[in-house]
């Protein structure tokens, strides 16, 4: 009996370890629901790239006015809205504005690969070394985003842990 009762401890201790391993990745979302489905796929991107020392909550609201702007001197609509969340504006959301587009993984990947160019065009991506070789989720990182959510604004979405 004794050896059961230390066998039903062990193994409810492993679960509890267990259990906390996983509990990042299902931590509370306060704007999956809201802007967004619960997403679906998770990643995590690692860089080598530093916070810059001028990254702070009032330039990633400035990025975000900043491409807003952008967008609204073009001829077209850019078929997605941007926004900042989080106490500190640390988390970037992406969603779709019409249907069918973003609609995939694969999708979602290339609207950030083209946001690569819009990123490099700003003063702070320009003034990193080697900034042709770096990506939108690496700019991510510079500026402090630290999640970054894209959605089709339906039923998709894709969250990446920018670290």
């Amino acid at each position: 009996m004794k050896k059961l009762c230390k066998t039903a401890a062990q193994l409810a201790v492993t679960s509890l370890l267990l259990a906390g391993l996983y509990a990042p990745a299902n931590a509370f979302d306060a704007h999956a629901g809201y802007y967004y489905p619960e997403p679906q796929t998770r990643e995590t991107y690692i860089t080598e790239i530093t916070l810059a020392p001028d990254a702070n909550k009032r330039s990633r609201a400035a990025f975000v006015i900043g491409l807003a702007a952008q967008h609204s001197k073009q001829n077209h609509a850019a078929g997605y809205h941007l926004f900042a969340k989080g106490g500190e504006l640390e988390k970037l959301i992406i969603v779709a504005t019409g249907d069918g587009q973003y609609d995939t993984l694969y999708r979602m990947r290339a609207l950030l690969a083209s946001l690569t160019s819009m990123a490099r065009a700003t003063e702070l991506f320009a003034r990193t070394n080697n900034p042709q070789e770096l990506n939108f989720l690496d700019f991510c990182k510079l500026i402090g985003f630290k999640q970054v959510t894209v959605s089709n604004g339906k039923d998709i979405a894709h969250q990446i842990k920018v670290q």
